[in-house]
């Protein structure tokens, strides 16, 4: 049985690892991997059509937790950490259990550890007495009462008192930010979480008329250097990936890649209008992966210059799912109108993103898709501006890939056009 201590606004865990408001996704997968030995029995729940509507959980069934992660940013919400069954787990705050197999978790001992707070709240739907601390909520279970609960004002507050019988047994409970559990948000990444990691806030692709330039990424990190701070610790910074930057260029903006990977094969080489596509090369291609990012920059074997960028969703469900944080990607697109005069409209692709959106306003692909078998079959769309667009069995997309043309080291860095967002 689990031995954890509880924190209100901030985790649930113990000396060795703890589950934080505001933590990623991969790392709280990352602690269950490690301690597979002990939390055993783990579900992770989403929906397969619509992911981004439901929360993403992993429900820890042997010791009676839910951890509640936003379907958007991937992060452990603002309803965070639910405790749904107490008698899966030891439960203690400031170091002294108030639940345990010695200790019943009855409103008397939740009174006793925890002090005073505002008066309940009752839903009668549900059946349940919610008792809020700023934090931290416990819900009562009044199914088992011989009578409704009695109110009992006090005009001192203004507010109602709920008397509840002794002896009342904690349901469940909920650890979030804020001082309610239906206002809470999720709060920003704590600094512990960064690990000496660089983080991804936004990726925006630059551009002009002929296509993708590279990337604008907005960073966020916790370690030392230049940068706008947000706060004591973490700070936030830009930087600018283009098409035909050396690895060097590369490396000065981001650090060292989390993983060099040299690409074997190119599976995509027989659509390559090129004649020459079936003369084996030299050497290889390689990609630095920075997963923390979401993002791989593909440099090429002789020049070691960039050639393509891929960005990467990460929804459940893809064989990719949890090697990579999602990246929060924009990419400007531009429609030209046929006419008597000729014009042209610009739209925003994003990680949120559907399949079937993008083709109303671009049209059809330029080639037919080709059928990647891994696990499920994967549609990857070869499109114009030179972006191709590996798409989910649900019309979402899996990632994005960019490639542009390049250039030499003499030639001065592009500039986005006006159209470049």
């Amino acid at each position: 049985m689990l031995d954890l201590e509880v924190v209100p606004e901030r985790s649930l865990g113990n000396e060795q690892w703890e589950f934080a408001l505001g933590m990623p996704l991969a790392q709280a997968i990352s602690i269950l991997q490690k301690h597979c030995r002990i939390i055993k029995n783990v579900q992770v729940l989403y929906s397969e059509q619509t992911p981004l509507s439901h929360d993403l959980i992993l429900n820890l069934t042997q010791d009676g937790i839910k951890l509640l992660f936003d379907a958007t940013n991937q992060r452990l919400k603002g309803q965070v950490i639910e405790v749904y069954d107490l008698s899966k787990v030891k439960l203690k705050y400031c170091g002294v259990h108030f639940n345990s197999q010695a200790i019943a978790p009855t409103i008397e001992q939740i009174d006793q550890s925890f002090g005073a707070t505002h008066p309940g709240v009752y839903n009668a739907a549900e059946q349940l007495f919610h008792l809020n601390f700023r934090g931290l909520s416990f819900s009562f279970q009044l199914d088992s009462w011989n009578e409704a609960p009695k109110y009992e004002p006090n005009f001192a507050m203004g507010l109602a008192s709920l008397q509840i019988p002794h002896g009342a047994m904690v349901k469940r409970m909920h650890i979030y930010t804020g001082n309610n559990l239906q206002e809470t948000r999720a709060p920003t990444m704590p600094s512990a979480c960064f690990l000496g990691n660089i983080f991804a806030e936004s990726v925006d692709v630059l551009r002009d008329d002929a296509g993708p330039l590279g990337l604008k990424l907005r960073l966020l990190t916790a370690g030392c250097g230049p940068g706008v701070v947000a706060d004591a610790k973490v700070r936030s910074l830009e930087r600018n990936i283009y098409f035909g930057d050396s690895c060097q260029d590369v490396l000065g903006a981001l650090g060292s890649p989390h993983k060099v990977f040299y690409k074997s094969e190119d599976k995509m080489k027989i659509h390559s209008p090129s004649p020459h596509k079936q003369v084996p090369s030299k050497c290889n291609d390689y990609f630095f992966n920075y997963f923390t990012l979401g993002v791989d920059i593909l440099f090429d074997s002789a020049t070691h210059l960039v050639k393509k960028f891929v960005l990467h969703t990460n929804y459940p469900g893809h064989y990719n799912f949890n090697i990579y944080h999602r990246c929060d990607f924009r990419i400007p697109l531009v429609i030209k109108k046929d006419g008597a005069d000729s014009q042209t409209e610009d739209c925003m692709v994003t990680t949120y993103s559907k399949w079937d959106h993008i083709q109303e306003l671009l049209g059809h692909p330029m080639e037919k898709p080709v059928v990647l078998h891994r696990y499920r079959n994967m549609l990857l769309h070869l499109h114009r501006q030179n972006i191709i667009l590996n798409v989910m069995q649900n019309n979402y997309i899996a990632s994005v890939t960019l490639y542009g043309a390049h250039r030499t080291t003499s030639q001065a860095r592009p500039q986005p056009s006006s159209s470049s967002h």
